[in-house]
């Protein structure tokens, strides 16, 4: 059981309630007790005191790939959830394309038993399809009472439109999201980045804007097909939006009441394809970065409220993984560490997007996406999963002392913006800057 703890000084910032002002918070037994004007509060047997730093509920990343079971040279639950806890993340949600797939009740219940030793909370979302192939769903109840918080097959589309319906009428029977990984992947065999004009120069295949908006423009059919024949009303959350087109049917859904919600990760909203002007494999990623305009099409769409919460797609590879030809490499980048950095630098200095508005976007809204309720909010009784970080402060990254066991990040040596100082999983202390 872990010790009382006084957090003295701090600057709570809480969209959940509201508050956005200085506090005190006594933590007992992994949760919040108390939650006072400075100097209120007894002191406690032990004291953090957090004079100039900022104090929101702990992030949550909904997009985390951790390669355990099946790939662990390249990340295992331990290591990257130490890399989330260093980025201020207190929960974050595994994707299933483990080796073996986590499809069934067994491979959760070992994905989430304690001895996995993850660093933070850790919640999964199992494949929607067995083995991820498209063809069959998993059993969505046992996989629902056994914890699951959505079902996806991130890395692949359910590419089916019978199947994908089926898998929205299941999840909405029990009041649980299907994620979807949304590429036509019968339009990009063979491409490796963004159709465009960087492509043709760099003569490779490129992935078109249409392979991502199909895919949403259908899943969007879909709910208001199944909303009048079946009398249900799905969730679909589409997976790392990195188009206009996308966002505009994303938008407009939610205009017209369907229940979708959508993320977008900070790479997308930070680069463009001309990232990979010198085949840096470290930038090779899917959905790929796209030109400049769909980049501010994503910050349009964080500003406006359409983009409900910012998720990492932390995605590690081996570096002999990378070191290879641009096409054979595979896709993805780390991001767990840099998110915070990058949204404050991009998002809050250069956009003006409000302080608050992005713990909205990486605690508040994803707590309520997969239904935390007890966590994400600095209320009395929630879990103590708490992150400390001084806003202001600028810093460098650098890969190499990156916690994630992969170094795959095109943003080495990048500029950042905010530093994590203390972050606290139910009252622990799991990640203390040095």
């Amino acid at each position: 059981m872990t010790p009382d703890l006084l957090i003295r000084n701090a600057h709570a910032l809480d969209p959940a309630t509201g508050l956005d002002s200085p506090r005190d918070i006594l933590i007992h037994h992994g949760r919040i007790a108390a939650i006072e004007l400075p100097g209120i509060l007894p002191a406690g047997p032990e004291e953090l005191d957090a004079t100039g730093l900022t104090l929101a509920p702990g992030f949550i990343d909904i997009h985390v790939h951790l390669r355990e079971p099946g790939q662990t040279y390249k990340e295992t639950i331990a290591t990257g959830t130490r890399a989330a806890a260093a980025g201020g993340f207190t929960t974050v949600v595994a994707m299933p394309n483990t080796l073996p797939v986590n499809d069934s009740v067994a491979s959760l219940h070992w994905m989430l038993s304690p001895a996995r030793n993850a660093a933070v909370n850790l919640c999964a979302m199992p494949a929607a399809t067995l083995g991820s192939l498209g063809e069959t769903l998993s059993d969505y109840e046992a996989l629902a009472n056994a914890g699951a918080v959505g079902f996806t097959d991130d890395g692949k589309p359910v590419l089916d439109s019978d199947i994908m319906w089926a898998a929205l009428v299941a999840s909405a029977r029990l009041g649980l999201p299907i994620s979807q990984h949304a590429e036509d992947t019968r339009l990009t065999g063979g491409c490796s980045m963004n159709f465009g004009p960087v492509a043709f120069r760099l003569g490779l295949r490129g992935m078109t804007i249409e392979a991502e908006s199909n895919i949403v423009e259908r899943d969007i059919q879909l709910l208001r097909d199944i909303e009048k024949v079946e009398g249900l009303r799905p969730h679909l959350h589409v997976q790392h939006v990195s188009t206009a087109k996308a966002l505009a049917a994303i938008r407009l859904a939610k205009q017209q009441g369907l229940h979708v919600t959508c993320e977008a990760a900070p790479h997308h909203f930070t680069l463009t394809d001309e990232a990979l002007e010198h085949f840096d494999t470290n930038a090779k990623m899917n959905p790929p970065l796209r030109a400049e305009s769909d980049r501010q099409a994503v910050i349009a769409a964080i500003l406006d409220g359409t983009v409900d919460c910012i998720a990492t797609d932390h995605a590690p590879h081996a570096a002999y993984e990378k070191e290879v030809e641009f096409e054979r490499a595979p896709n993805g980048i780390t991001g767990l560490e840099t998110a915070l950095g990058l949204a404050l630098r991009i998002l809050h200095r250069d956009h003006g997007l409000p302080l608050a508005k992005i713990v909205t976007l990486m605690s508040t809204n994803p707590a309520q996406l997969i239904k935390l309720h007890d966590r994400g909010n600095l209320k009395p009784g929630s879990h103590a999963d708490l992150v400390l970080f001084a806003p202001a402060a600028a810093w460098t990254y650098s890969a190499e002392v990156s916690l994630s066991k992969s170094k795959n990040s095109p943003f080495d040596g990048a500029p950042m913006l905010g530093q994590i100082h203390t972050t606290l999983s139910e009252g622990r202390i799991v990640h203390r800057a040095s």
